[in-house]
Parts: C-alpha cells; structure tokens; sequence
C-alpha cells in the first residue's frame, strides 16, 4: 500500500488540456454495492461487485460482475463455435446469469463533466454536469484496510449520505456520481443504509509493455465475429475512455428510446440495425462458400425486479 501512496502523492492533481483524452488507470477500487430496491423486502436488497479506475484526471465507474459475466460468456461461445466448426448454421447457446448494471459513469473533474454511458443495442453518452454535493468534513477517522480515512456527510439524490474519504489518495472521486471530496471515497452508505457502497479492496494498475488497441480486429475471410462485453469496450480494460462510436444525446431523447424500446423491443431492435451487433454472419464461411449464419439464445435467469425505492429519490419540497 505505500507503493499506491508514493504513486499517487506526486503530480496526481496535475490535469492537462485534454480531460477527455483516454488515459490509462493507475489504480482500481472494487465495492460492494447493496440497494434495497423493494421495501417490501428488505431482507433481500439487490447486491452487485463494482469497480472503479482511477486515473490522473478521469475515473469510471461500471460493473465487476458484468465484466466476469461477458468473459465467461466469450469462453462459452468461443467452445462451441469451434464444436461446430465446418456446419453452415451455428446454434449457440449462452446461459445468462443474474442481471447485472449495464450503466457506466465517467467523471472528467478537469472540465467538472459526468458522462453516464447506456446501450439501447447502440452505446449513448449522456453529459452532465459533475453533481455538486454540500459536503460537510468531521475530525472523525476510520481504517478501511490499510487506509485510514476520515469522514463526511452530505446530501444527494434525495438521501443523506456518510463518506469515508482517503486524504492521503488525492482523488476528487468516488464510486457511482459521488465524488468532491479532498481524497477518494472509500465507503458510503445513506442514513438508512438502503444504499451502501462498501470498501472491497484496492489494487495497482501495473502499465503494460503492449500497445493498447481499442479498435476491434478485423476479421479474417471466412469467419463470424463474436461481440460480448458490448460493442463499444476496449481492447485494454484499464483504458478510461468514452466509446468513439457512442452516440451524443439528451437525457429527454434517451428517455424516448428508452419508452419505444419498452413498448415494441422487436420492432426496436429491428429498427437500430437488428441484434444490436452481438452475433454478426460472415460471408464465406458456409458449405459451397454460402453464408455461415450464427444464432444466439440467450437465456436469462430471473424475473423483473420490482424497484419502488430507486437510487435517485426526489427532493422533498
């Protein structure tokens, strides 16, 4: 842990011009997140493994849960293309696991920026600005592993919240939208403890030798690409950057796709170029050099949730 100290305590609050610019992490923090959703259940609030890269002047936040999932998805997809290999139609079928957080939160503290990342099949980006919270800072301490941390509260979102800040990690960060703190949130929990991001552990970021390529390949003659982890993640999942091929939108235009996904999600996904780029053809690949199409099921374990106590309340007037 001094190693991460020595690191961070030189030229970490240096930012240069281009904020925005892709960076490369140089440590992440996982957390555990706990919402109770349904108050009608409290003894079962929803649970998830998240992570957050921290780099120089930008952070993002997204699942862990989601990233093991697309990895084990990509070994039971890669197994049975090559059981099928040589037969004109390849049926896969990939075994869902529990839902996971398909929103990631970027935080650009440079330009005072949050971009929450969403996919409707296509990757949107939604800018606002970097939520201001009234924090008010107490001489009160608390050690969350090796980091001893001090703490704050402050109210956002309709709830009030405990922070536990590290001052000697000179980070303005935290995970979700939580952030101006002089020091990284470690832990946060709201008054009734119906919202928690607890403290999992934090690690190093060791730099690669390889060149980081956050362009996919291009396929050989003959062969079917395989998307997973979404059509938009980076070659190098320490990379902090903004999709290039996302598209820009209101946070009211995106409500409207949300709604017209809801209503008809066939017509939808029609609409938006067919099964939003997880399993394309490949020409060539077929007996007598047809096409070689690929059919994916996909079989997701669970109903839907009941949310009636959302993360973000309103504000009580």
């Amino acid at each position: 842990m001094k190693s991460l100290f020595l690191l961070f305590t030189f030229g970490i609050i240096v930012f240069n011009a281009k904020a925005q610019s892709p960076e490369m992490a140089k440590a992440t923090v996982r957390y555990k997140f706990s919402h109770i959703r349904d108050t009608t259940a409290r003894d079962k609030p929803y649970t998830e493994n998240m992570i957050l890269f921290l780099g120089q002047s930008s952070s993002a936040y997204k699942s862990y849960d989601r990233k093991l999932q697309d990895a084990l998805m990509k070994k039971q997809i890669e197994a049975q293309m090559a059981e099928q290999k040589g037969s004109g139609n390849v049926n896969i079928k990939v075994t869902g696991g529990k839902p996971t957080t398909r929103v990631e939160y970027y935080q650009f503290a440079a330009t005072n920026k949050l971009v929450r990342k969403e996919n409707l099949i296509t990757p949107y980006l939604i800018e606002e600005p970097m939520p201001a919270i009234a924090w008010k800072v107490s001489a009160d301490t608390a050690s969350f592993g090796t980091l001893l941390c001090q703490k704050a509260t402050g109210h956002f979102k309709g709830r009030d919240y405990t922070a536990w800040f590290c001052p000697d990690l000179p980070f303005r960060a935290g995970p979700w939208k939580l952030n101006g703190l002089p020091g990284l949130i470690v832990e946060a929990y709201d008054t009734n403890r119906e919202v928690e991001f607890k403290f999992d552990g934090m690690e190093q970021v060791v730099p690669s030798d390889k060149p980081v390529e956050a362009a996919e390949p291009t396929p050989a003659p003959g062969t079917s690409v395989v998307r997973f982890g979404g059509p938009d993640d980076n070659a190098d999942p320490n990379l902090i950057a903004l999709p290039a091929n996302a598209v820009k939108t209101s946070e009211k235009e995106f409500n409207k796709l949300q709604e017209a996904m809801r209503k008809d999600p066939q017509a939808f996904m029609a609409a938006m170029g067919g099964g939003g780029g997880a399993i394309r053809p490949a020409t060539g690949g077929g007996p007598g050099g047809g096409d070689r199409m690929v059919r994916s099921v996909v079989v997701n374990n669970g109903s839907p949730a009941v949310i009636n106590n959302p993360l973000e309340l309103p504000e009580k007037k």
